[in-house]
């Protein structure tokens, strides 16, 4: 049986009090589609992503742990997400 329910950005934003963000491995392509295709990354470049509890990208870094690092300066709990 499927439990799974849709939230809205709204509710999406409300998790964890508005202090919870998330870091995931983004491609080289996802990162030059948010930042620009001007932007000179190579392509086998691993790259991670914080993005607010509502799908909304914060920063991209070059490792994980740097992710992280951004979360904690901007005053989110970090959760990894595969």
């Amino acid at each position: 049986m499927n439990t799974a329910h849709k939230l809205s950005t709204q509710q999406l934003q409300g998790l964890g009090g508005g202090v919870l963000g998330y870091v995931r491995e983004i491609a080289a392509q996802d990162a030059k589609a948010m930042l620009g295709e001007g932007m000179m990354i190579p392509p086998q470049a691993r790259l991670y992503c914080l993005y607010n509890a509502d799908g909304t990208p914060i920063s991209i870094s070059g490792s994980r742990e740097a992710a992280i690092g951004s979360a904690l300066e901007h005053d989110l709990t970090p959760a990894s997400v595969h």
